[in-house]
């Protein structure tokens, strides 16, 4: 019961963050340029990055009580055959020997 509760809340917050990546408002305010200098070592290169407005949504998160069904696991004792592996190791071989 508790793993489900995780899964679902995981599952809603990835919901909820893909939602809000969605929902942002983005506006280039400055554009970007690279010059790149030429095979001279004397020239250096000069990058100006664009620049960019955004405005993410609100975004509130609540809770509520809803009924679902949920599958019941039952189990119950039940009598069956397992192998069983016995091992004699070198040395228990050997005192077993020196011992008759």
């Amino acid at each position: 019961m508790n793993n489900s509760k995780t899964m679902l809340a995981g599952l809603s917050a990835a919901f909820l963050a893909a939602a809000a990546m969605t929902g942002c408002d983005v506006k280039k305010t400055q554009e970007g340029d690279v010059t790149v200098p030429k095979y001279e070592k004397t020239q250096s290169g000069d990058v100006t990055l664009p620049k960019y407005e955004v405005t993410t949504p609100d975004v509130t998160i609540t809770e509520k009580q809803t009924e679902v069904t949920v599958p019941k696991v039952t189990t119950e004792k039940e009598t069956v055959t397992v192998p069983s592996v016995d091992i004699k190791t070198g040395g228990e071989k050997v005192r077993e020997r020196e011992t008759r």
